[in-house]
């Protein structure tokens, strides 16, 4: 058995670190949390994690922003989930598929809040390259 792969989980919102907690608790991951981007950048001189979740709007509107970059200069091979509760609020949406889009979005995929956690485990299994019965029952399993 492998040993725990690490996350961390970044949001000023208690109950969306609850939330999440408990969603990658039961999926047997070691979870890591900070309520904001200060707190994350401290964490990270002394935590490297597997894959990051981090909210887009913290401190400023653009903290998520700053940290995924932050988080990609110290550990380029670490998947990064931005969450954002700004398509509920503005209507608008944007998504890391464009190149341009990937130059300034530093992170591996984007999810618009609430997440549901089967969401949440398919994307977190997806980045960190697992196949569980979820993503194998929807034919994305490997191909030998």
């Amino acid at each position: 058995m492998s040993a725990k792969k690490k996350i961390l989980v970044v949001d000023d919102d208690p109950d969306v670190i609850d939330q999440l907690l408990l969603t990658l608790a039961a999926q047997g991951y070691e979870v890591t949390s900070a309520s904001g981007q200060g707190e994350a950048e401290e964490l990270l001189m002394s935590f490297r994690p597997d894959l990051a979740i981090v909210d887009l709007m913290m401190e400023e509107m653009d903290s998520g922003f700053i940290l995924c970059h932050h988080i990609k200069k110290i550990y380029p091979e670490t998947p990064v989930i931005l969450l954002t509760a700004v398509t509920a609020t503005t209507g608008i949406t944007f998504d890391t598929q464009g190149a341009e889009a990937r130059t300034w979005v530093k992170a591996d995929k984007v999810l618009d809040k609430p997440v549901r956690p089967e969401q949440l485990r398919v994307e977190v299994c997806r980045l960190l390259q697992e196949t569980d019965a979820a993503s194998v029952a929807e034919g994305h399993g490997h191909h030998a």
